[in-house]
């Protein structure tokens, strides 16, 4: 940034700045829209099946949408949950990526803390994928691989979610991403304390695995 002979910044040097972070800033609150529409509560009351807050973990997210009963609804929750990611990271980006990777942490923060609910959200691991889907898409792929990995050699849904997101930003980092790969070791880091509940049952041997009824 140009400074004058005093050393300070001109008028100029300020408003250029305050051109270049109008994107970032955009996108921060585009992403942090969108990733705050809780979509397990308005489809489950869409549905007729109550406020999903009030069944099992209270999370809005498709896991606990699963405990309806309704295995649609959980499916399509977890789509739009990721879906959401996706389109404010790849909007964004058209605007270049740091304004993509801004806007893809801005949705999942909004999908963790929806202002409309009292900054009381889902767990992100959906809106996780999905932004991973808006930026690099491949590593989608490689998500599945090691989550559905782990799910056969231990059928702990929670355990696999949690190894998954902790490769993905070593991952993207040998493949050259590195911005990227900063951008998911904050988020692994917030998924893992999301899931601190589940890391404390599956070290005491609680935690219930996939297919069960417990």
């Amino acid at each position: 940034m140009e400074r004058d002979v005093s050393g300070e910044n001109t008028v100029s040097d300020i408003f250029t700045w305050q051109l270049g972070a109008l994107p970032t800033l955009a996108a921060l609150a585009f992403g942090y829209l969108l990733g705050s529409i809780p979509f397990g509560l308005i489809l489950t009351r869409m549905a007729g099946l109550g406020d999903v807050r009030a069944i099992g973990s209270g999370n809005i997210g498709a896991t606990n949408v699963l405990r309806t009963g309704n295995k649609k609804l959980a499916a399509a929750t977890l789509l739009l949950d990721a879906l959401k990611g996706t389109a404010a990271a790849a909007v964004a980006s058209r605007w270049g990526l740091d304004a993509g990777i801004a806007a893809g942490l801005a949705a999942f923060l909004g999908h963790l803390f929806p202002v409309w609910l009292g900054f009381k959200g889902g767990k992100g691991v959906a809106t996780y994928v999905g932004v991973l889907l808006g930026l690099v898409p491949v590593m989608v792929a490689v998500f599945a691989a090691v989550w559905i990995g782990m799910a056969y050699l231990t059928r702990y849904s929670s355990l696999s979610a949690l190894v998954a997101t902790a490769v993905s930003p070593v991952v993207l980092w040998f493949l050259g991403h590195e911005k990227v790969a900063l951008l998911f070791a904050v988020l692994t880091v917030i998924t893992w304390w999301k899931h601190r509940a589940n890391i404390g049952r599956l070290m005491n041997g609680t935690e219930s695995r996939i297919g069960s009824k417990g």
